[in-house]
């Protein structure tokens, strides 16, 4: 399992953000391993994210949000960011 960001986790802007993708892909019906494979990122990071115990890059929030067919500013919206 990945370390976790020691100077930003679960900081609540990153459990905001961890929130609205989990609740994005079940509203999608993805398991978290089918949308870490989409956006090519590992699952363990993938679960790391959606905890809020990680600060992804621009590129991995890009990527994620693309394999759910969302935009950058829809996930924001949905994590009120």
């Amino acid at each position: 399992m990945p370390a976790a960001s020691p100077r930003h986790a679960n900081d609540p802007a990153l459990i905001a953000l961890g929130g609205a993708i989990r609740g994005a892909r079940l509203q999608r019906g993805l398991s978290q391993e089918e949308l870490a494979h989409r956006a090519a990122i590992d699952r363990a990071y993938m679960s790391s994210i959606e905890r809020g115990s990680q600060n992804p890059g621009v590129m991995s929030i890009l990527r994620i949000a693309a394999a759910m067919d969302m935009t950058l500013s829809e996930l924001a919206a949905s994590a009120s960011l």
